[in-house]
C-alpha cells in the first residue's frame, strides 16, 4: 500500500511539472518592446540572489516580474538564459528596476546561411 502511495505521488508530480504555462495572449492595443531578455546574474552583471529573469531596454536592466527564468526552458541549457542573450517581444510596464510582464516571447532567430 505505502508503495502504490508512493508511486501514484511520483505520478502526479511529474504530471503536473510536465504542464505548460498557460499561453499569454498579446494586446494589440498595448505598446510592445523588443529586448534583449538574459539571467540578470549570469549576463547582465546584476547582484541578485539566484538566476533572475532580466530584461535590457534602453541600455538599462531591469528584473523581470510576472513570468520567471524557468517558464522559457533549462537556463543552463548550452542556449539557455545562463548562458545566452536573447531577442524577446514584451509588453508590460516598467516600474522603478523592474518590469511588469502582462506578455513575454522569445524572438526566434533564424540560421539561414548566406549566399
Amino acid at each position: 500500500m505505502r508503495i502504490t502511495l508512493t508511486l501514484l505521488g511520483l505520478f502526479i508530480g511529474l504530471f503536473a511539472q510536465a504542464q505548460e504555462q498557460p499561453v499569454k495572449q498579446i494586446d494589440k492595443k498595448k505598446k510592445t518592446y523588443e529586448v534583449l531578455a538574459s539571467c540578470g546574474t549570469c549576463n547582465f552583471k546584476l547582484k541578485a540572489e539566484g538566476c533572475p529573469l532580466a530584461i535590457k531596454w534602453n541600455d538599462k536592466v531591469y528584473l523581470v516580474e510576472g513570468t520567471s527564468i524557468d517558464d522559457h526552458g533549462d537556463a543552463h541549457a548550452d542556449d539557455g538564459f545562463c548562458n545566452a542573450i536573447k531577442k524577446a517581444k514584451v509588453q508590460g510596464t516598467f516600474e522603478g528596476d523592474r518590469f511588469k510582464s502582462t506578455y513575454f516571447e522569445i524572438v526566434k532567430v533564424s540560421n539561414s546561411k548566406k549566399q
